[in-house]
Parts: C-alpha cells; structure tokens; sequence
C-alpha cells in the first residue's frame, strides 16, 4: 500500500507538483483535430494538468494552446473572436496568436503612446502559450521547458489514416492513476465487464507477469483453458499514461490529466493492416 504522501506526490498534476512537473515533460493529448474543424473557427476550452487553456486554429490552420484569461482584465477568451491569424478578447479588443504574443492593443487610443511603449504594453500583456502539434487526429501539447522539449514519440496508430481508426473520450470523476491502474486491472474485465469483449474473459486471470522497461512496462495476463492451454493478453504500459493493447481490432488508450481529481480518457481502436472502421 503507498503512504498517503507517495499517493499525494504520484496523483497531484499541477504546476510545481512532482508529477505535474514530469508530466509536462511530455506530449499530452490537448482536444481532437475535428474540434477545431477549420481556420478561424471557434475557440474550445481545454483543462490540462489544472490549468484552464483555450485551443483554436488560426487563419493559417495552425494550431494554438494559450491562457484562457486574458491578462488585461481576466475575461476569458474562449469568448474571444478568431480572426486574421490571431484570437481577440471580446471584452477589450486585444488580439493574441498561437504563441501568446500581443499583437493588437486597439482599446490604447492612437497617438498616446510611442512605438517603443506600444512595444512594451505588447510585451507585458504576452499570455502563456504552448506549442502545439497534430497528428493522428489529436492536437498534442508540450508543456514543459522549452529547452527540452522533446520529439514526438509517433506511436503507430496516429501513423495511420483516418479511416483505420475511430477515436472517443469521455471524463472519468477520478485522478489519473486510478484510471490507469483501471485499465491494467485484468480480474475486473472479467467481474464488471461480464467477459463480453471475448469469451475467454469469463475466465479469472492465473497468471500475471509484469516485465519493467525504460519507457514503462509490459504486462501479460494468462487466463487457463484446461490442460497445457492458456489464453494469454499482453498489454504494454508507454509514459506517462499510454496503454497498448494486444486485441482485435487493436487498441489504445490515454489517461490525460484534467486535474486531481478528474482524468479525461481517449480510447483509440485501429487496424493497423488496413482496413477502414465503418460509422
């Protein structure tokens, strides 16, 4: 059992929190691409590791991630008009782009102030901003360090086209680690689910090896169908919060952290042979 401080440390996610800190050392899923259908299209909420975030997509079709207040009064931008590459606070009129530069302040009335204080006004109303990418019909963000910031890890299934895959999310009212401990918990398939993904789930697990790996661990579970026969399911675990999973069609899964206490999960079936997924 961890103590209630190991608990504390491994489940809180915010700024500054251990894990919240390692967390953000990694690409994190943000919202899916079709939420942001087209350039300057409406703006979406998006909290991540406690932090209230707006997402939209430019009129070039870049992808944003930025503070949902705006810093002049704290009205939110999810209000805000997306327009002519940038996202205007409704409340003001000032304007910000994908990377949470001010670029428009039109509520300072013209010849009041110099281009060099024009300059440090935009300076100081710059919002946090995360970089962003798409791939696999998600919009991912980093939001560490800039200075180690590392490559996307390009797992298989964002690889593929669309029609090999079918995405969904919903919010599970619980943190993390919980979620995941969840979905590496066999006996439960077989207790709460009924065995209904596959016959040999009506069968408890009776074994259960766990293999540590340097990007997390791989998990086998062994269900005995009499004699020398035994259905074995392996699933592997990627950091910080990715599952694999051995089925048919194959599957994965992402327990992104709202914040402490809420985890939005995305489960992703695919084929990686082809295939397409009907509606």
């Amino acid at each position: 059992m961890l103590t209630r401080e190991d608990n504390e440390r491994l489940t809180r996610v915010g700024p500054g929190t251990p894990m919240g800190e390692l967390m953000r050392r990694y690409w994190v899923p943000a919202v899916f691409s079709h939420q942001l259908p087209a350039p300057d299209c409406p703006p979406v909420r998006a909290r991540l590791l406690g932090e209230d975030l707006v997402a939209f997509r430019d009129t070039s079709g870049k992808p944003g991630l930025v503070d949902e207040r705006c810093p002049h009064r704290l009205a939110s931008l999810f209000f805000g008009r997306n327009e002519e590459h940038g996202l205007r606070c409704v409340y003001h009129g000032i304007k910000f782009d994908v990377d949470g530069n001010c670029v428009d302040v039109p509520c300072v009335a013209p010849g009041t102030a110099s281009d060099n204080q024009m300059g440090a006004i935009k300076r100081q109303l710059k919002i946090k901003s995360y970089p962003c990418i798409e791939r696999g019909g998600v919009i991912w963000a980093y939001m560490g360090p800039a200075e180690l910031q590392p490559e996307f890890p390009d797992p298989e299934w964002a690889r593929l086209p669309a029609d090999q895959r079918h995405a969904t999310r919903h919010i599970q009212e619980c943190n993390w680690l919980q979620g995941l401990e969840g979905g590496f918990d066999a006996p439960h398939l077989t207790f709460l689910h009924g065995g209904s993904a596959e016959p040999s789930r009506g069968i408890v697990p009776s074994l259960y090896e766990v293999v540590p790996t340097d990007f997390g661990f791989v998990v086998g579970t062994a269900r005995d169908l009499g004699g020398e026969n035994y259905h074995w399911n392996i699933n592997v675990m990627l950091m910080p919060f990715h599952k694999i999973i051995s089925s048919v069609p194959h599957a994965a899964h992402m327990w992104m952290p709202i914040d402490d206490e809420h985890t939005m999960l995305y489960s992703i079936d695919f084929k990686p042979t082809g295939g397409a997924f009907t509606e």
